[in-house]
């Protein structure tokens, strides 16, 4: 579908009001404390439509709960493994089936957001190639294929927002926690949101990353507590951990109606650690 309006003139913000109310996917959504919980609380208490996405079934049912008492009017779930394009075609299909057998109570996809991923604390000379691959394929490999899967739909229909978690990892080789796999993981985020914004570009589908870093999260080897806080809070210029709450309200801009004059950039969410 062309990007332009209906009446073949220039796009406007109007064009993309009816983002609002198509869904947003989250993959990565079941971890309590993690950035797809937040985004996905965040989304809801915006009314946004949600389908989560995770490996973890159990959690995905706390956090679809979550996501209703928030305020997300319908929240559907599937568990997937996105490292395999099998598991992610079965899980988006199993969503869109969910959809026209309950008369279109979940709205087309408007949104993915990226956010699940595994970070690896092996040393460069310890990681084996298997080991350097699997965190690839859940953090890029994952990207491209839910991408490639929501995006022929959101041609369609002339409107879609992808975003992806990258890290300032990529930009800074990382070290905090994890090592050169998942820095050149995120790297690759970077490089396929800024690739696929230039191939869609006028479509009225869009992409961003964005760079968190020193996120009160559990994914650097447990909860930031103790001493160990103390030693990322001292580290960050702003003198606090960032919020997964935050990390979702610039998701929610992102992907929302005043979020399509913005395409192939990543946000840098990390309390001044790296400027510029």
């Amino acid at each position: 579908m062309s990007g332009s309006s209906a009446a073949g003139g220039e796009r406007s913000v109007a064009d993309e009001a009816r983002l609002s109310e198509l869904t947003c996917l989250v993959t990565g959504a079941a971890s309590e404390r993690g950035i797809g919980r937040g985004v996905a609380l965040a989304l809801a208490a915006q009314g946004r439509p949600l389908a989560l996405l995770d490996r973890d079934g159990t959690g995905l049912d706390a956090a679809a709960e979550a996501a209703r008492e928030a305020g997300a009017p319908v929240v559907v779930t599937a568990e997937v493994d996105v490292a395999d394009a099998a598991s992610v075609d079965a899980a988006i299909t199993a969503l869109e089936a969910a959809s026209a057998a309950g008369a279109g109570t979940l709205p087309p996809i408007g949104a993915l957001v990226h956010c699940a991923g595994i970070a690896d604390p092996t040393p460069f000379l310890e990681m084996t190639s298997a080991g350097f691959q699997r965190t690839l394929a859940v953090n890029t490999l994952g990207l491209f294929h839910l991408a490639q899967r929501v995006l022929p739909g959101m041609l369609e229909q002339g409107l879609g927002r992808i975003v992806a978690m990258s890290s300032t990892a990529a930009q800074d080789g990382g070290g905090n926690f994890s090592t050169s796999a998942y820095a050149a993981s995120k790297a690759g985020v970077e490089g396929l949101i800024r690739g696929l914004a230039k191939e869609v570009a006028g479509t009225g589908v869009t992409t961003a990353a964005i760079a968190p870093a020193n996120i009160d999260t559990d994914i650097m080897g447990g909860r930031l507590e103790g001493e160990r806080r103390e030693r990322f809070v001292a580290r960050t210029p702003v003198g606090r951990l960032g919020t997964t709450r935050e990390l979702g309200e610039l998701v929610a801009f992102l992907v929302g109606p005043h979020g399509g004059f913005t395409t192939g950039a990543t946000y840098n969410l990390n309390g001044g650690l790296r400027v510029g």
